[in-house]
């Protein structure tokens, strides 16, 4: 097989493209999202309007929340951020099942007793709760048999409390493949008729740590978004995969063959909004992710967060950028060129600091482009179907 590049001019929007797209997501592009958290979900579901065929790779090192209560009773990867994507990404149209989706997003109310709970998932893995009894057979029994694997495992001091339906789920399926995500996640993604393709970015149990620049260590998710406990008060120095959870033990893990394929057959590749360390840059912290992207000659795009991100200690757009390529140099190579691996940042041109961005990412050499991404100025959020629509454009 032989590969031609082609370079060309584009337009943003490009109305035959998105039109093109959005009368056939079937034979959309394939646009790769290194992502993790919440964020990026408004997008995925937007994105279904035009592609069936975007790649999300997810970050399985959160330890916060109802993931963390899976992490510590099971020892396994964080499973509530891929539930999330998947759920984004599933298809909730008449022809899709929507009794499935409905079963995934419920959560346990955390006002009732344990005891209540308890009875609650009994009759959820008996099929006789009616989340349960209304999805058809046979998808049904397999969903039972998740949630009976995640019964009969769980410690008995396990608090159901606030925990995602979904999450027990997977971490069944997940116990019951030989505490292998992928498979869990394949099947789920058949359930509930995910358009596109999510995966973790690693199939281990690892946890992020963080040097800040005071030269404290912490080790953790949850510790650096301050979201579920105070901000960090020094900026991140050097972010890195941990084996422990409680002390800093960096450990080395390299992407699999089959994420690699992803990457390398990707039309494009995004670094999107998101929490700048756990999200964005902590998907490519695997040995082997900057080698892959800078192997694919495709637009390479970077859609900065918007508002403050407690992670990122003030860090300008261009700042950002040039921790990105630093982070993605570590595995490409120093002698890889910067457009090998960013060839665009994307901002809003609503944005005070736009025209200050443009100017700082002119000086590195970065091209980037202001276009109006946000439907109401007041929030500082990027309307989903315009950030889809500029990208799409490109491929």
């Amino acid at each position: 097989m032989h590969e031609l590049v082609i370079r060309r001019s584009v337009s943003f929007p490009d109305p035959l493209r998105v039109g093109r797209y959005k009368s056939n997501p079937d034979l959309g592009p394939r646009l790769l999202f290194f992502s993790g958290g919440t964020a990026l979900n408004g997008i995925s579901r937007a994105l279904k309007s035009y592609s069936f065929n975007s790649v999300h790779l997810v970050t399985p090192f959160d330890s916060g929340g109802s993931s963390q209560a899976l992490r510590k009773a099971f020892d396994m990867p964080a499973i509530g951020d891929l539930r999330s994507r998947l759920m984004a990404l599933a298809d909730e149209s008449v022809l899709g099942h929507p009794e499935v989706f409905e079963l995934f997003t419920h959560r346990f109310k955390k006002s009732v007793s344990k005891r209540a709970l308890t009875s609650e998932l009994e009759t959820m893995v008996a099929g006789t709760h009616p989340l349960v009894k209304a999805i058809e057979r046979p998808m049904r029994t397999l969903i039972m048999h998740q949630l009976g694997v995640f019964q009969a495992s769980k410690p008995s001091r396990f608090d159901l409390r606030g925990a995602s339906i979904g999450n027990l789920i997977l971490a069944g399926g997940y116990l019951n493949q030989q505490k292998e995500l992928e498979p869990i996640i394949f099947l789920v993604s058949k359930l509930v008729g995910v358009q596109g393709i999510v995966r973790a970015i690693v199939d281990g149990n690892l946890h992020l740590g963080a040097d800040l620049e005071d030269g404290r260590s912490v080790i953790g998710q949850h510790l650096l978004t301050g979201k579920e406990t105070a901000p960090i008060e020094s900026p991140i120095a050097n972010l890195y995969l941990s084996k422990s959870p409680l002390e800093r033990s960096p450990v080395s893990t390299k992407l699999s063959k089959r994420n690699k394929k992803l990457i390398t057959s990707a039309d494009l590749i995004c670094y999107p909004p998101g929490s700048f360390y756990s999200s964005v840059l902590a998907n490519i912290l695997p040995e082997g992710v900057g080698k892959a992207i800078a192997s694919r000659d495709v637009p390479k795009v970077f859609v900065p967060s918007l508002g403050d991100d407690p992670e990122a200690m003030g860090l300008s757009v261009a700042q950002k950028v040039q921790i990105l390529l630093r982070y993605l140099k570590k595995d490409a190579g120093t002698d890889i060129s910067d457009d090998q691996l960013l060839n665009l940042v994307l901002l809003d041109a609503g944005e005070d600091t736009s025209a200050r961005d443009l100017e700082d990412l002119a000086k590195l050499g970065i091209p980037a482009v202001a276009l109006d991404l946000v439907s109401r100025p007041s929030a500082p959020y990027y309307d989903p179907h315009q950030v889809c629509e500029a990208l799409l454009s490109l491929t």
